[in-house]
């Protein structure tokens, strides 16, 4: 699996503030770097992947951790 150039851990937060905590660490990076979040399946999986697709992120992987977390890479995107 491949590793991000940041790692946001948003386990031990509930939606919406998944995602608001996710997009923090994504204004950190520059075009082209690559976020990995590990989040909990459910909404969080459901959700996160697809705002950031809506926001004009490219989701490069989503790795399922097999204990109820899943690992997801989103390339930053230059459409903000």
């Amino acid at each position: 699996m491949k590793k991000g150039d940041l790692f946001v851990d948003i386990t031990d937060v509930v939606c919406p503030i998944t995602f608001v905590k996710a997009k923090v660490g994504m204004e950190e990076l520059q075009d082209g770097q690559v976020l990995e979040i590990k989040m909990n399946e459910g909404e969080p999986i459901l959700n996160v992947p697809r705002s950031f697709k809506e926001e004009g992120h490219k989701v490069i992987e989503v790795t399922n951790n097999g204990d109820g977390t899943y690992t997801v890479l989103v390339e930053k995107g230059g459409l903000l």
